[in-house]
């Protein structure tokens, strides 16, 4: 399978559709998922194209795992998370359903269900406060 550039990310980077930018360098993007599901729920891309983990350049995965490692952190401390789940998809038998190579950051507690993926956008307002929260925490 190729790589779309139209797809949703592509877009995102394009500046075509916006987003609720957490982080980003000359490498990666991080930014709130519109159907999070645990609060917190953030999303980090490479600026490459890349459809997925079995197709990305080796060069692209040392910067973009940086990047999950840093905004996850900032996350665990901005939610007050005991954990952090990092979720990455390949292909769509695997669940894969944007074809941009992304890993999703979720902050976790015990006895805290994740919601489920009903496909409803969240309150972008939540999603603008969230965001800030994990931005500060990259503060220090």
């Amino acid at each position: 399978m190729s790589y779309d550039t139209n797809n949703v990310f592509a877009k995102i980077l394009r500046g075509e559709i916006p987003c609720h930018k957490v982080y980003e360098d000359e490498h990666t993007l991080a930014f709130m998922d519109v159907m999070p599901q645990a609060d917190g729920h953030t999303l980090v891309i490479p600026k490459s194209p890349s459809r997925n983990l079995l197709d990305a350049d080796p060069a692209t995965l040392g910067p973009l795992m940086a990047t999950v490692k840093r905004v996850a952190e900032a996350a665990r401390k901005a939610f007050g998370a005991e954990g952090i789940l990092v979720q990455q998809f390949n292909e769509p038998a695997a669940g894969q359903t944007v074809f941009h190579l992304h890993f999703h950051i979720l902050p976790r507690s015990a006895g805290v269900s994740l919601r489920p993926h009903t496909g409803k956008m969240a309150d972008h307002a939540l999603l603008a406060r969230h965001a800030e929260l994990i931005r500060a925490a990259l503060q220090g």
